[in-house]
């Protein structure tokens, strides 16, 4: 059995805010995986299923972001679960918009729903970091991460999304490499680090055009991701210099 556990702040003002990504993250899961409705449990909001013969129990914290531990550790105590069989989805401030990583462990960096869950159950759930980039300024960051998603994060967040929760098997069965890798595949990640547009790959031609998205032209639509993503590594890179 894994509990997974989205980071958040309950009600409709808070929705589309950045701090809001793990929310997000699990619904998606919920609604690929066809879970069940969620109800009203453990202090917060609860659906269960099951992911690649997997049982879960998804998450959704009631207590507001701070006090997202009291939550937790209720679930987790009910369920029997070590905090290894917990993993939480948040916001990441230290990661470009739209990457992951995976972790277990370690420090909280400032993460107030991470705080409160090490103080209520403990420090070693597994993490997923989803990077929403850094906004430059210390003092600018809690403006930031309750300010909604921009117009430009909406190129690449569903897709990141779609990414996480098509990957989610392997997370259930504790693999967490391979669920970062096989996030980063389905999202067929169109820049470097460095901003630049990763060239297509060599099986591509052999594969042939892919049909049209809703978003307009596969070409079109890959563009527009390029230069989205480049443009915010590119805010997210001269915050970060100003910052340090």
């Amino acid at each position: 059995m894994k509990l997974f556990v989205g980071l958040g702040n309950p009600g409709e003002k808070y929705a589309r805010n950045r701090h809001n990504i793990g929310f997000m993250a699990v619904e998606r899961i919920a609604q690929i995986h066809g879970f069940s409705p969620w109800k009203k449990k453990f202090k917060g909001y609860a659906a269960d299923g099951e992911i690649g013969g997997e049982k879960v129990l998804l998450l959704k914290p009631d207590t507001y972001m701070n006090e997202s531990g009291q939550s937790v550790g209720e679930a987790a105590r009910f369920l029997k679960i070590s905090e290894g069989q917990v993993v939480v989805f948040h916001d990441e401030l230290d990661l470009l918009p739209g990457r992951i990583k995976v972790k277990t462990g370690g420090g909280n960096a400032g993460h107030n729903g991470l705080r409160s869950i090490s103080a209520h159950l403990g420090n070693e759930t597994v993490r997923v970091r989803l990077g929403i980039g850094h906004p430059g300024s210390k003092d600018a960051v809690s403006h930031f991460v309750l300010s909604d998603f921009a117009k430009a994060d909406q190129v690449w967040l569903p897709d990141l999304l779609d990414a996480v929760a098509k990957a989610a098997p392997y997370l259930a069965k504790g693999d967490a490499a391979r669920f970062q890798t096989d996030v980063a595949r389905l999202l067929q990640q169109t820049v470097d680090d460095t901003g630049k547009a990763k060239p297509a790959k060599a099986d591509a031609a052999a594969r042939g055009p892919r049909p049209p998205a809703s978003g307009g032209p596969p070409g079109e639509r890959q563009s527009k991701r390029a230069s989205a993503l480049a443009e915010n590594l590119a805010k997210w890179l001269a915050g970060r210099k100003q910052h340090d």
